[in-house]
């Protein structure tokens, strides 16, 4: 449904709210606003993957000028819960202790030290004995499985939802679904593929790390400032660690200085809220950026084997996917980010006699995975997409036109994506017109350029989701203040994204007024609504639609009291975002005048605040082709050009959707290509900083080229749907679909670096 509309602020690229603060350098992060005299919060970590602690002597430790206190797992609640932020009750199990006796992974807390300063802090950290019953450690993800060696043998280890999960099987999550007889129809396939995928887990890298900074009010009440995705989930996953009442947490979060997902699990908040609820002072946790590399939550490491089956006319008949997934030691986020591997993949292609879906989520002795952009969806389309791409070099067709033959298009009901029909889908322009812009003709698959180097082109789809279907919840609150301006108060956080900037737009829009006009509030659980938070690609559509149905009702009130003063009934009045005008006697009333009345003997209050869930989660769509050059003797390989084109619904901000995009493209090529983690027989992590985990820079990109194919989503506000998480999909299979172009070789494991490339031959 493409239904072009102009407005006057949505799809308009407004500067952001906070770009003037950020360019002139203003304390905007928590360390900037984090006041002097805070205890410094750091943890002891495990040097082993798998012990049990027999004894903590911290006596020495203690005297160290400058020490507050340290803690043990003796000192805290015996009681377990799920770092994960998501809508409660959490999918994820209840398998975590603020301190546990059992160590489960290299970099596992082991005791929390509070002092005056870092340096005494690390010296008293360096005085702590610790004696440990050293187990074996599970490290191959692939052995998991029934495994004798127990991750979580303990008894007190729960889940809250039926998500298949069984500690007494290393099981964190299990689940199978399907339409159609798989095995007849790929039996009765003219051509089938049957290749397995392996992607690593890769982190985040956001350039702020994990901080959090702690203070009792004057009403003792607990203050927890964090660089956050989800504040309202902090508060309850905090009551619940710490075995306090969540009336006694307040949590807000200043400017996040990236998140990317990472931000979506409790990985810093825990301690130094333990530390300033145990001494009544103030604290602060600013994580190093190896303590981010070896001890955080990254991609969730996943192995895809996919089935995929056409007859000799390209017509694609049934998928068959089954995900195995590597959580680490505990299971945040590890039940939901598996399904996306699988409905956010095989939808992409619905007409099929028979498709399947089945998953297995596992505990190792590893790092903990988490969220990360794509959330799954990534792995899956990584897979499923070299799948297609490897069917269209058996059957010697053009990957392009396999995918014309076959993709969804709007209308079409998606049997593997909850029964939902696709009423916003721009994918076949999508394609048409990055196909048009790369030159998809004249350059597929490669050119030998006589020199060692071959250039060769590759191409991907990918879709996502808009939220949470009938879960995640958005809420706005909208009010006139005096002089006729507004102030928006919202429970999302903007992490970089430009969330309070594209809410305000719609706002803008709604209420008919400057953008200037509106002040952008949150998120902060005192003040805010509540909001599931900034994450599964939900605050476009969710919170979006959530201001637009406050912006509608605040009208009504701002009508009632005008006609008040007009003298007229609200039928016979007219909004026009300057003020009220009475369409029987044209008599008019400015929004300053109904401000002013509104704060005098008046019983309407011109505040509304509304909420919105939705029972789809319409998705957006995209497509990314490239033309790489590739050196034969080294396997080096560079990036010449990069396009991608989106369908977002109506883009409500173009230039940051843009960037959004951009970012996306460069994290997806970081993964396909250099970031690589590895550990030793004993779980250590070699990759500890970014000298050993390369991350692309500007230098590495070539030329990325963004450009949007507009649909209208019916349910989205202004016919937005989300664009966060499915920028990052489309580079890893459609480098490793060039790459093939050009050596001849697939390479079904991430990254793919120039020596696996070299000594393919």
């Amino acid at each position: 449904m493409n239904q072009e509309k102009s407005y006057q602020y949505v799809n308009k690229p407004v500067r952001k709210k906070d770009a003037m603060a950020l360019v002139t350098g203003k304390p905007v992060y928590v360390d900037d606003i984090a006041p002097a005299g805070c205890l410094v919060v750091k943890v002891l970590r495990s040097p082993h993957a798998n012990a049990i602690i027999e004894s903590i002597n911290k006596d020495i430790a203690m005297k160290v000028p400058g020490i507050e206190a340290i803690f043990t797992w003796e000192d805290v609640p015996n009681q377990r819960f799920t770092m994960a932020g998501q809508t409660y009750p959490e999918p994820s199990p209840y398998d975590r202790l603020i301190l546990d006796q059992h160590v489960r992974y290299v970099g596992d807390p082991v005791a929390i030290i509070a002092g005056a300063d870092e340096a005494c802090v690390n010296k008293a950290m360096k005085l702590i004995k610790v004696t440990y019953q050293v187990l074996e450690p599970l490290l191959d993800f692939r052995k998991a499985k029934d495994n004798k060696i127990l991750v979580h043998p303990e008894e007190n280890w729960r889940s809250l939802c039926p998500v298949g999960a069984d500690n007494k099987r290393n099981l964190c999550a299990h689940d199978s679904c399907q339409d159609g007889d798989v095995e007849k129809v790929l039996a009765d396939c003219d051509v089938v593929v049957n290749s397995t995928y392996h992607t690593k887990a890769n982190q985040q890298a956001m350039m702020e790390t994990f901080r959090t900074y702690c203070f009792m009010d004057m009403y003792g009440h607990l203050n927890v400032v964090s660089s956050t995705q989800i504040v309202f989930h902090v508060r309850r996953i905090l009551s619940h660690a710490l075995n306090i009442s969540p009336s006694k947490i307040r949590v807000s979060k200043p400017r996040i200085g990236g998140g990317f997902g990472a931000k979506q699990t409790v990985v810093a908040e825990v301690f130094p809220a333990f530390v300033t609820w145990k001494t009544g002072k103030p604290s602060k946790m600013i994580f190093t950026r190896e303590e981010c590399q070896i001890a955080s939550t990254p991609r969730h490491e996943m192995e895809v084997s996919v089935r995929i089956g056409a007859d000799k006319a390209g017509t694609i008949r049934a998928i068959d996917v089954y995900t195995l997934s590597n959580t680490g030691a505990y299971g945040e986020h590890g039940p939901t980010t598996v399904g996306l591997s699988g409905h956010k993949s095989i939808p992409l292609y619905p007409r099929l006699n028979a498709y399947r879906f089945t998953y297995d989520v596992v505990y190792t002795n590893v790092m903990s995975a988490g969220a990360y952009r794509g959330y799954g969806a990534t792995q899956g389309l990584f897979a499923v997409e070299s799948a297609v791409n490897e069917l269209a070099a058996k059957l010697h067709m053009d990957p392009v036109a396999l995918r014309e033959k076959n993709m969804v298009k709007e209308g079409d009901v998606m049997p593997s994506y909850y029964g939902e029909t696709a009423n916003s889908c721009a994918l076949d322009r999508c394609l048409a017109r990055a196909k048009d812009m790369i030159g998809w003709d004249k350059k597929y698959p490669c050119t030998d350029m006589g020199n060692g180097k071959v250039r060769s082109v590759g191409v991907a789809m990918a879709m996502q989701g808009s939220g949470i279907s009938g879960v995640d919840v958005g809420s706005a609150t909208v009010k006139l203040n005096d002089q006729g301006i507004y102030t928006l108060t919202i429970g999302a956080a903007d992490m970089g994204t430009g969330c309070d900037t594209i809410l305000a737009q719609m706002m803008a829009e709604c209420m008919e007024c400057p953008v200037d006009s509106i002040s952008v509030f949150g998120a902060d659980t005192d003040a805010s609504p509540y909001d599931s938070g900034s994450y599964a690609s939900s605050t476009t559509y969710v919170t979006g639609k959530a201001v637009e149905k406050a912006c509608e009702k605040l009208k009504e009130k701002i009508v009632k009291v005008a006609c008040q003063a007009l003298g007229c009934s609200p039928d016979e009045a007219e909004f026009n975002g300057k003020g009220v005008t009475c369409l029987t006697s044209g008599s008019f009333i400015s929004l300053e005048d109904i401000a002013t009345r509104s704060m005098c003997g008046n019983t309407e209050a011109l505040e509304v605040t509304e909420s919105h869930s939705s029972p789809v989660s319409p998705p957006p769509f995209m497509v990314g082709m490239v033309e790489i050059e590739l050196d034969r003797e080294t396997g080096h390989v560079d990036i010449l050009d990069y396009v991608a084109v989106v369908d977002c619904g109506t883009p409500v901000n173009p230039n940051l959707a843009r960037v959004q995009t951009e970012g996306g493209l460069v994290q997806g090529i970081g993964m396909a290509l250099y970031e690589d983690i590895q550990y030793d027989s004993k779980g250590r992590l070699a990759e500890n900083s970014f000298m050993q985990y390369k991350i692309p820079t500007r230098l590495d990109m070539g030329k990325l080229r963004v450009e949007f194919e507009s649909s209208y989503e019916p349910t989205g506000p202004f016919g937005a749907k989300s664009i966060g998480e499915i920028v990052i999909n489309t580079p890893a299979p459609a480098l490793a679909h060039a790459i093939f172009n050009a050596t001849g070789h697939w390479f079904r494991e991430l990254p793919i670096t120039s020596e696996k490339i070299a000594m393919a031959d």
